[in-house]
């Protein structure tokens, strides 16, 4: 069993220590979900491992040929190169033999008379064949459909961001890796994506080390959590779940150690104030010790309230009302008579697959937008806050509590007390120590909890929330979730975060591609559960339907060079695969407890049954052919 171990890991950015001296040993099979507030370095500590940043000292000991397989948060193409040749861009012999073959079948359609390329794409058949490296290809090909990504000849430099983030998913996905460094692989993915992504972890046989915000697939996959906290990487073994009740225990144990402190810190302090003169040596030590205990009393509690509720400007009866409105942009078609009427305290979650047009319904309610047809009626006092996908361009230069007295110097809560700038950053996470930080040495999480903070400091009435969990850690998470529990006005957000969605939408707005709104009382997960049923069910009718007419026949078509050559060994190769299969079968049926052998048998008949599928494809294709 190979294992990576590090030690001696120190990184500091400019007058920042991120971590020091930090160790760790992750072996295969495990599975770690890396947690810590923004600008812990998370990020910076994956890149490290993958050799893209370097480290001020780091001690990396693994075996020869350790692979690492790394996905960045936001990942840099080449122009010019195509979705699957990115995907086969690696540097391992079954990759490069898949670039060959993509890129002789890419030759060959242009020429397909071109008896040169058709030899040699039957010899890559062959050595594809012989390597195993049809799986690969066919994997390569289900990842990025299940992705969301089916145009596979299209430039990759052309996508959005999220559809290059899917692609670099794929590409990793498919790498043969001893450790595989994903970072926020479940952002702009919608549920169905995530859940196969869940299926895709689980099969890969080396180390994972994982960032996420996505609570429910940190639950589902971890076997052990790492935070990065106060320049120390914490190990815990277990789920989300054991990381939580761990915690909690821990964080009694220091509460029970900070209050015999503070008895101490009382009674010293007493006898301080009694007159003790700090003449003699012995005085003089005492009121050191006394010094000494000052500093070891933690107040990270005494001052920050974590109680998020802030007043509102006041909201009128009348708040969002529509009829009718409808939107669309050339055939496409995102919004078709839909009608609602928003009343204070709403909270409701937007759903529906990319591309299928949330963010276009979220620019029409915040008014940055006109509908084709209809109108969307405003209260006179309501006041609403866009919060975006992408952050607006933010002066480099500017400390954090410039940018946010720009917005207000304070701002009340609901029982009247008023909090200033720098008490409400210190309410969402920033410290008092680094509140004069310049806005350029923020991450990229920092950042985005900066602005959000900011456009709260504007006391809101509507909040109008555009994948709001995408970027931020789960400290701060919290922290939004409980503001928008106490928030007296309206919620309308778009998210793909399950815990994020069961937690605070009461309602759901389901879009379905073509225009069509549906509103469900469900919670969200629920909702999943239900709409899965639906689709088992739908597929069960299906397969009772009777068999379809067969077509009319067309005018004869016959086989190529290539397509000749392949019908001659294809009946050989199915048998090939079908032994494959049942040798496979026979070795699970057999393996009793052996949890590895097991999982290793598993993905062999996976793979074995994505070949055999292709091949029966290919072989009913050729048959028709052959046939007439």
């Amino acid at each position: 069993m190979s294992h990576l171990i590090v030690s001696e890991l120190t990184k500091t950015v400019g007058d920042k220590t991120l971590f020091q001296n930090i160790e760790f040993t992750i072996s295969e099979g495990e599975r770690a979900g890396l947690i810590g507030i923004n600008g812990t370095g998370k990020s910076t500590l994956l890149s490290i491992i993958a050799g893209v940043q370097e480290a001020d000292h780091i001690t990396m000991d693994h075996p020869n040929k350790y692979r690492i397989a790394y996905l960045e948060q936001e990942p840099v193409f080449t122009a010019g190169e195509t979705v699957l040749q990115a995907v086969f861009s690696g540097d391992s012999p079954v990759l490069a033999l898949n670039r060959q073959y993509e890129a002789t079948v890419a030759e060959l359609a242009k020429d397909a008379t071109n008896e040169r390329l058709q030899n040699q794409l039957f010899d890559l058949q062959q050595k594809m064949d012989s390597e195993a490296a049809w799986d690969v290809n066919a994997l390569a090909k289900q990842a990025l459909t299940k992705l969301g990504v089916d145009y596979f000849d299209a430039e990759v430099v052309t996508l959005s961001g999220g559809q290059q983030k899917r692609v670099a998913l794929a590409k990793v996905l498919i790498e043969p890796a001893d450790l595989y460094l994903l970072d926020e692989p479940t952002n702009h993915l919608d549920v169905e994506a995530t859940e196969w992504l869940q299926e895709m972890v689980t099969r890969l046989k080396g180390a994972v080390i994982f960032i996420t915000h996505d609570r429910y697939f940190l639950d589902e996959m971890a076997t052990h959590i790492y935070e990065l906290a106060d320049q120390t990487l914490y190990r815990h073994i277990g789920n989300y779940a054991d990381y939580l009740e761990a915690r909690a225990m821990r964080e009694e144990m220091n509460a029970a150690t900070q209050a015999k402190l503070r008895n101490r810190y009382r009674s010293e302090l007493k006898w301080i104030r009694r007159g003790a003169k700090a003449r003699t040596t012995k005085q003089k030590a005492r009121i050191q010790r006394f010094e000494e205990l000052d500093t070891q009393i933690d107040r990270s509690g005494d001052d920050v309230d974590l109680d998020m509720g802030l007043a509102t400007t006041r909201l009128g009866r009348k708040v969002l009302e529509a009829e009718s409105i409808s939107k669309a942009f050339g055939d496409r078609v995102i919004l078709k008579d839909f009608g609602f009427i928003l009343q204070q305290g709403d909270r409701i979650g937007i759903i529906g697959a990319n591309g299928y047009g949330k963010s276009t319904l979220l620019n029409i309610l915040a008014g940055e937008l006109d509908p084709d047809e209809g109108e969307v009626l405003v209260g006179s006092t309501v006041k609403r806050l866009h919060f975006k996908q992408i952050l607006p361009q933010m002066n480099e230069n500017q400390r954090m509590i410039e940018y946010i007295r720009e917005a207000s110097n304070d701002i009340t809560d609901a029982a009247g007390m008023r909090y200033s700038a720098a008490q409400m950053l210190e309410r969402f996470l920033f410290p008092l120590s680094v509140h004069g930080t310049p806005i350029s040495k923020l991450s990229g999480g920092e950042r985005k909890r900066l602005h959000l903070l900011r456009l709260l400091m504007e006391q809101p009435n509507v909040l109008l929330l555009d994948e709001p969990t995408n970027d931020l850690d789960i400290e701060t998470l919290g922290v939004l979730e409980d503001f928008i529990e106490q928030f007296p006005g309206v919620v309308i957000t778009i998210s793909h975060d399950r815990f994020f969605l069961d937690r605070i939408a009461k309602k759901l707005w389901v879009l379905d591609g073509k225009g069509n709104v549906e509103e469900t009382l469900d919670v969200y997960t629920d909702y999943l559960a239900k709409k899965q049923l639906q689709e088992k069910q739908e597929v069960k009718e299906v397969k009772q339907e009777k068999p379809r007419a067969e077509k009319p026949k067309s005018e004869k078509k016959k086989l190529t060079f290539k397509e000749q050559k392949e019908w001659e060994t294809i009946a050989d190769d199915i048998a090939k695969v079908e032994e494959e299969i049942m040798a496979a079968e026979e070795g699970i049926a057999s393996a009793g407890a052996d949890f590895t052998k097991l999982q290793e048998l598993t993905a062999a008949l996976d793979e074995a049954n994505a070949r055999y599928e292709y091949l029966i494809e290919r072989w009913s294709y050729l048959e028709d052919i052959v046939n007439g």
